[in-house]
């Protein structure tokens, strides 16, 4: 299948064009036209290998809605027509022990990413959403629910499912306090999932600045975390911190905010954190926590979520021909809080 997308073919040039072959289906593949992808800050690290594993052309985007226009003889869960989402694998080994309980982003061989892995059978470099079509194996196709916005739906296959995985994880419900370092793309998913689970959801940020958008997000409230009386105030009042910051900093400020056997998890910084303080660890039982994104069942347990209490993404629309745009103003936070790419305007 011959398709055309977006790619990067260097660190330093700006995606641009780019035809390429999608495979032929096999018997347990779904393939879909994609009508709308989200612009992750992954996609900005990896076209310009800040993580030292892009091999190039590389088409970006793991953020994708579409709909089914074929499958596979095999497949039994989706037919044509049908509203479909990928996030950001589309295949894994099957056969450990973490498929096997539906944690496949954790598979012991490794997850086949949706853009810069590996196919599992043919070895070929995988393409991501930057493009009109795709083909998936069916075990890693997600179903959009009735009544969720397909437009907006996008950004919930990465920064949906990685907010909100940490806080299944971690038992989140009514009750449950919970802190949210950081109001980008990540931060105002997990607030709106947070308060979806009926939790007490707070707002760390430096300055009052995003005051008003925390509670507009549906944040109970908004902690300055330069104010050391407001801190001090806080200590011990969260069970759980979900820290979605994505540059390197330094977490001694929150440790003390946690409960006893509280956790603060990272989300957002892939690398180098400063020096950690070990004593309000082992005085408070306190963690520090990484998660990466949850596996396909968990995934389609969000988007249902989702659909159930229209909990969306804040979006921003641009045209394929605005990606270079993008990139820069991500680089510089300039976005409420995620871009969407409209695929119909990527000419055929």
């Amino acid at each position: 299948m011959k398709t055309t997308g977006y790619a990067a073919f260097s660190t330093t040039t700006p995606l641009a064009p780019f035809v390429f072959e999608r495979r032929a289906l096999r018997p347990n593949d779904v393939a879909m036209e994609i009508l709308f992808c989200g612009v992750c800050h992954s996609d900005l690290h990896t076209a310009h290998n800040d993580w030292g594993w892009t091999t190039y052309p590389i088409v970006p985007g793991h953020e994708i809605v579409g709909r089914v226009t074929e499958v596979g003889p095999d497949v039994t869960r989706y037919k044509v027509g049908d509203a479909v989402a990928v996030g950001c694998m589309v295949d894994s080994c099957m056969e450990c022990d973490q498929c096997h309980n539906g944690e496949e982003q954790l598979c012991r061989e490794g997850n086949t990413g949706t853009y810069c892995g590996l196919d599992r059978i043919t070895h070929e470099p995988t393409q991501g959403g930057y493009s009109k079509h795709l083909v998936v194996r069916e075990e890693f196709v997600l179903r959009v629910p009735d009544g969720l916005d397909l437009s907006r739906a996008a950004p919930l296959l990465c920064a949906g499912i990685t907010t909100y995985s940490p806080l299944r994880t971690w038992n989140v419900g009514p009750g449950s306090r919970v802190g949210v370092i950081g109001l980008g793309g990540l931060g105002h998913m997990a607030v709106k999932l947070a308060v979806g689970l009926g939790a007490d959801v707070t707002v760390l940020s430096r300055t009052t600045n995003k005051e008003a958008d925390a509670l507009a997000l549906g944040a109970d409230r908004l902690l300055v975390s330069s104010d050391d009386g407001a801190m001090s105030q806080a200590a011990s009042g969260f069970d759980l911190i979900i820290d979605t910051v994505p540059v390197k900093h330094d977490l001694n400020p929150y440790m003390p905010l946690l409960d006893v056997d509280g956790t603060l998890v990272l989300v957002g910084q892939v690398g180098p954190l400063a020096e950690p303080s070990t004593v309000p660890l082992i005085l408070g039982r306190r963690r520090i926590a990484g998660s990466p994104i949850g596996g396909i069942r968990e995934t389609q347990e969000m988007l249902d979520l989702c659909a159930k209490k229209n909990i969306l993404p804040d979006c921003e629309m641009i045209r394929m021909d605005q990606i270079n745009e993008a990139f820069e103003r991500m680089e510089h936070a300039d976005v409420r809080y995620r871009f969407v790419i409209d695929m119909a305007s990527l000419p055929a």
